[in-house]
């Protein structure tokens, strides 16, 4: 079984989730940026997907995981009663989940949310600087460079500006399908 050396993390039933689906993922060409399962009467299940050859996501892309990652967890059963599946692309103000995209999206503007406040915040925003496995760095706008612990990263994304937009003129607009 193939699985990515970089995966975003995950914790309780968003993990068995990634955990269930990542061996049909990464056989597809597929590679996974993040669970999310939202919703209390009929949970949704959100699973944001990236090519693994760089190539611009689809539609097509979408059902194939559809597909595959519906079955998968119809068998793997992570959900009491009803739920829904929506498979989507990363989109441009993607998460920043992976060491690979903090470092892909160096020099853009991101924001973090910790888990723990860290200099009495919770919230900070500027330029992402990169990332290694156990760090991620930011120069806040107030020209401070700062360094976050990944542990503590409890959401991080991309904000979208005219910068980022021009960088990723090439991928395909988001996509999203609801199984």
């Amino acid at each position: 079984m193939f699985l990515q050396p970089d995966l975003p993390h995950h914790e309780g039933l968003e993990a068995r989730i990634a955990e269930a689906i990542l061996p049909s993922l990464s056989q597809l060409g597929y590679e996974l940026v993040r669970v999310q399962v939202s919703g209390k009467e009929r949970p949704v299940v959100q699973i944001m997907a990236d090519r693994a050859d760089e190539a611009p996501f689809t539609v097509d892309d979408c059902e194939t995981i559809s597909h595959a990652v519906g079955a998968v967890l119809d068998v793997a059963d992570p959900i009491r009663g009803e739920w829904m599946l929506e498979v989507s692309s990363a989109g441009i103000d993607r998460p920043l989940t992976r060491t690979k995209d903090w470092n892909r999206f160096a020099g853009h503007v991101a924001t973090v949310e910790l888990s723990i406040p860290m200099d009495g915040r919770k919230r900070f925003r500027g330029i992402a600087l990169g990332a290694d496995d156990q760090e991620a760095r930011l120069k806040l706008d107030d020209g401070n460079e700062i360094t976050l612990p990944r542990s503590n990263i409890r959401r991080a994304k991309l904000v979208l500006t005219d910068e980022l937009i021009a960088a990723t003129a090439k991928a395909v607009a988001p996509t999203t399908m609801t199984h």
